[in-house]
């Protein structure tokens, strides 16, 4: 996989970082997670424009078709952004669900208005003592006589189910205890939805289904592919998810310098001091190496060996998270005591970076993958 950026690549790395540069400045980010929800469909609507959306959807449903190379490019400037709007669930895990295992009216129906940003989906596998697993699912889907199934059961921690227009939901099938994918609308009777925000200033939520009824077509491929599924769109999700972080630790990196060129102490720039300078250093290999598995992780999802592409993703997302976590910690330290403070966005850098370890599992789960993956293999 070549990762130097084509002409066309640079050309889109450009546009979206004038546009976050003009769309998330500190102020503007802050507020509007503050009063919007985390969500501005003003915005989801230009970065549906620009390509964003639908980078990686087939060009037949709207998208581009693009591979993981271009979209470590888009990812990389988000993140540098700490965009708020969920492209990592939509555009990224959910498309992927959809692409590989829906069914053709499903495609027809949702991954295009997906890329054209008419609509938002998200998954909704977690439960509140899943930790992580995807196969620990209570939630029961009851075949119903003459089609369709009825879903009961609770999920947590959905990442901006509040905003969603369908959720795609994990359950066992009644009889079977197979695990199946449902795209459920959110006009479903009996699906009730509660929001709230998270520490890093976005938003999830917990849903509860009671006899929620859904049509025969709701089920997303086979009874049985659910995990496989699941399976396909963390890889995606943890690939976007890294190239993400990676952006978030790059501008961190350029705003910790710029405060030390410019903070005076005994007469000197704090850039002046070599102890100051060589814990920035130390910040900049943490970003490189968290780029470089960033790299990786993209590379994983053309591997056809699933041990080896579970190793390399495993391997990617913790060793960014614990990337993400030392730069956003000496970051903070770097600023004094101001760093403490909601005044600066250095804060909401590290809160993201944070967040970063406990999606698509935390870095505990992920050695205890990877090692799993190498006896595997």
């Amino acid at each position: 996989m070549d990762f130097t950026y084509s002409e066309e690549q640079q050309m889109l790395a450009d546009s979206l970082r004038r546009f976050v540069e003009s769309e998330y400045a500190f102020a503007a980010r802050r507020t509007r997670s503050r009063t919007l929800g985390a969500f501005d469909r003003e915005i989801w609507r230009a970065l549906a424009e620009m390509g964003v959306l639908g980078l990686n959807i087939p060009a037949e449903y709207g998208g581009f078709g693009e591979g993981a190379a271009s979209r470590l490019v888009v990812q990389r400037e988000l993140g540098r952004a700490l965009v708020l709007e969920p492209v990592i669930p939509a555009a990224v895990c959910a498309a992927a669900v959809l692409e590989n295992y829906g069914t053709p009216a499903q495609k027809d129906t949702w991954l295009t208005a997906l890329a054209s940003g008419d609509k938002i989906v998200t998954l909704a596998w977690q439960e509140p003592e899943s930790r992580y697993r995807p196969e620990a699912v209570r939630t029961v889907a009851q075949p119903r006589e003459g089609g369709g199934f009825v879903l009961d059961g609770c999920k947590s921690l959905v990442w901006h189910g509040e905003a969603a227009d369908a959720l795609i939901v994990s359950a066992r099938v009644a009889g079977s205890d197979e695990l199946a994918l449902f795209l459920v609308g959110r006009e479903v009777e009996g699906l009730t939805v509660t929001g709230y925000p998270t520490m890093d200033g976005l938003r999830a939520a917990d849903l509860a289904l009671s006899n929620a009824v859904v049509p025969e077509g709701a089920l997303i491929g086979a009874v049985g592919d659910g995990l496989a599924a699941l399976g396909h769109a963390f890889d995606h999700g943890i690939a976007a998810l890294c190239a993400e972080a990676a952006g978030a630790m790059e501008r961190l990196v350029e705003i910790t310098s710029e405060y030390l060129r410019t903070r005076q102490q005994f007469g000197a720039a704090l850039a002046s001091f070599q102890a100051l300078q060589h814990r920035v250093a130390d910040m900049l290999v943490h970003k490189e190496l968290a780029l470089s598995m960033a790299y990786v992780a993209a590379q994983a999802l053309d591997e056809p060996d699933v041990a080896q592409r579970t190793r390399m993703l495993s391997a990617a997302k913790a060793t960014v998270a614990r990337a993400g976590r030392f730069v956003g910690q000496q970051a903070v330290q770097l600023h004094g005591g101001m760093g403490m403070t909601d005044e600066l966005e250095v804060g909401d850098y590290f809160k993201r970076l944070a967040m970063v370890d406990t999606l698509f599992g935390d870095s505990d789960y992920h050695v205890e993958r990877f090692c799993s993956a190498m006896q595997a293999g």
